[in-house]
């Protein structure tokens, strides 16, 4: 599919809405587990989004649009919400997504977009606005998959021989 801003918007901004309704006033259970060692549980993903609105999508937008390649991006911390959301509530997480991410799609209207002007990634090379805007919205689509798996991981051993028909719980684990 090709990129197209209006759609992109659409689906960025109803992220903040389905974590909201998915995840508010669960119980820790379902909130703060993981599926073991390294991995993050849908806390983690939400204090993730929040850095990731911070100090990625826009900033980014902005250094592209007016340095082009000859700066390249700042490098993004995936473990940032680690430090930064320690004795947080996923509440007030959640309540700061929705303001960052409502506030980050304000800024993105209000730029004069060339999709096709180049930047620099300090990992990948040259990359365009293309690339960076489309890559926000498969970011969260990501994250939001990888919160069904993690929830979903919580009822590995309870569901028994049905976890040969649930392809949620045969996935590897994959965090950032």
């Amino acid at each position: 599919m090709e990129y197209r801003l209006e759609e992109a918007v659409a689906v960025l901004e109803r992220t903040p809405k389905v974590l909201d309704a998915w995840l508010r006033g669960l119980p820790d259970g379902w909130t703060r587990q993981n599926e073991g060692g390294e991995t993050w549980s849908p806390y983690d993903v939400v204090g993730h989004l929040i850095v990731g609105e911070e100090t990625d999508w826009i900033p980014r937008a902005r250094r592209l649009l007016e340095h082009g390649e000859s700066v390249p991006f700042d490098k993004f911390d995936r473990l940032a919400q680690f430090k930064a959301n320690k004795g947080k509530t996923l509440e007030q997480l959640l309540d700061r997504f929705a303001e960052a991410r409502a506030e980050s799609l304000r800024q993105l209207r209000a730029l004069k977009l060339d999709l096709d002007k180049k930047g620099r990634h300090p990992a990948l090379g040259s990359v365009t606005l293309r690339n960076l805007l489309a890559t926000w919205v498969a970011h969260d689509m990501t994250h939001l998959s990888q919160i069904c798996r993690v929830m979903a991981h919580q009822y590995r051993e309870e569901v028994g021989p049905w976890v040969q028909y649930l392809g949620v719980l045969k996935s590897g684990h994959v965090s950032g």
